[in-house]
């Protein structure tokens, strides 16, 4: 799935439809999260799921395509409040689809790719596509890292523990 090549990307568009990187977004939102449906039922799921069930990589993964959505919507007219609600489901998607067996089942309701889709397409229709959020993202973005920092020096600390 090639991402489609910049036109611009200084000033939002006037409709969701109308620019093809968010039509782009919402595809591969839909991949992610609700692509695929098991036979003889309406449960719908999609690769984060799936993915998912890889332990670490899975999850870096699907959280990578995700953050790689929010920017993609962040540059096309999200405004700061937004882009922290679509970080924030981004987060408890990756917390909670994190821990082994119940974060495997809640990747498959929890779809945050699709509500981040939603809240996009909301603020479009409100019409208040032009804002921006980077200092908020930029305070979140390092909130976030300097979470996973910790995270990873836990997980090492306790593995060393472990095995020595």
């Amino acid at each position: 799935m090639a991402f489609p090549p910049t036109a611009s990307t200084s000033a939002a568009p006037a409709s969701f439809d109308a620019d093809e990187r968010l039509r782009w977004v919402e595809r591969v939102a839909r991949l992610m999260d609700s692509q695929f449906r098991l036979p003889g039922t309406r449960f719908r799921f999609g690769l984060d799921p799936v993915l998912g069930l890889l332990p670490i990589v899975g999850d870096l993964g699907t959280t990578a395509v995700s953050a790689a959505l929010l920017l993609t919507m962040f540059r096309h007219g999200a405004s700061g409040a937004v882009v922290v609600r679509m970080a924030l489901n981004i987060l408890l998607d990756t917390v909670v689809g994190g821990i082994p067996i119940i974060g495997n089942v809640f990747d498959f309701a929890y779809k945050s790719n699709e509500r981040n889709v939603a809240l996009l397409r909301r603020h479009y229709a409100e019409g208040r596509h032009t804002g921006s959020g980077k200092g908020l993202l930029l305070l979140f973005t390092a909130g976030l890292l300097a979470l996973v920092g910790w995270g990873s020096y836990v997980l090492l600390r306790w593995g060393w523990q472990q095995f020595n």
